[in-house]
């Protein structure tokens, strides 16, 4: 399974995911794509199999992916306090992965009827919807 980790700003998220995805499914391929150097370091560090920055790099990603985890940010244009490229959302969008979108209520983007919650309890739920993914 190639899992693609899209995260910005300082990447707290996506080392979180990363380091779950490694210890929950050990055989899958990891690619970290930071909107910026800071993000994609702190997911290497993490222990992402590849990694790398910017606007490409996640519409390359997106191609080659069979699941794309990150805040749901990562399919709204300007998201991010604008990290976001319009083509990065529509990357992220168009893609044949499946896609688990965390809800992380700032940067003026509200998901109504979601309880704010730790990072922590919304990086386990979106594992379990990965580790329950029929992928072959």
């Amino acid at each position: 399974m190639n899992i693609l980790v899209i995260d910005s700003q300082g990447g707290g998220m996506g080392k979180q995911l990363v380091s779950a995805v490694k210890q929950q499914l050990p055989g899958a391929c990891v690619t970290a794509v930071g909107t910026n150097s800071t993000a994609t370091a702190a997911m290497l560090k993490a222990g992402a199999d590849a990694a790398a920055t910017g606007e490409n790099a996640v519409i390359v990603g997106c191609r080659r992916a069979d699941v794309i985890v990150g805040p749901i940010g990562i399919v709204i244009a300007d998201a991010m306090y604008g990290e976001v490229t319009p083509a990065m959302a529509v990357a992220v969008g168009q893609s044949r992965a499946r896609r688990v979108l965390i809800p992380v209520n700032q940067c003026d983007n509200i998901i109504a009827g979601v309880a704010q919650q730790p990072m922590g309890s919304l990086v386990e739920s979106a594992m379990s919807y990965i580790t329950n993914l029929n992928i072959s």
